[in-house]
């Protein structure tokens, strides 16, 4: 179990590190949540399930969503006519 918990606490860092090198705000986002998930794993090994669901519904859940509809108001997201998303420079 403790390989398995440095394992995640490695994942957490580099999410951590490429979070913020990030220049594409899609990306950051979606790194966002990949390191919320992997702290609700870390929280469910602690023993805490209250923080996992926590932290899965607002850090992976709602932030998320919130971070996703900013970009499209803001126009950083635009979709084609074919569906495709394109990032607006």
């Amino acid at each position: 179990m403790t390989i398995f918990t440095c394992i995640l606490l490695g994942f957490l860092v580099v999410c951590a590190i490429a979070a913020s090198l990030s220049k594409n705000l899609l990306n950051t986002i979606l790194i966002f949540m990949s390191y919320s998930l992997i702290m609700s794993v870390i929280w469910i090994m602690l023993e805490s399930p209250d923080l996992a669901i926590t932290e899965a519904a607002v850090g992976a859940g709602v932030t998320t969503l919130l971070f996703l509809v900013t970009l499209k108001k803001i126009h950083a997201i635009i979709k084609k006519d074919g569906g495709e998303e394109e990032k607006h420079e």
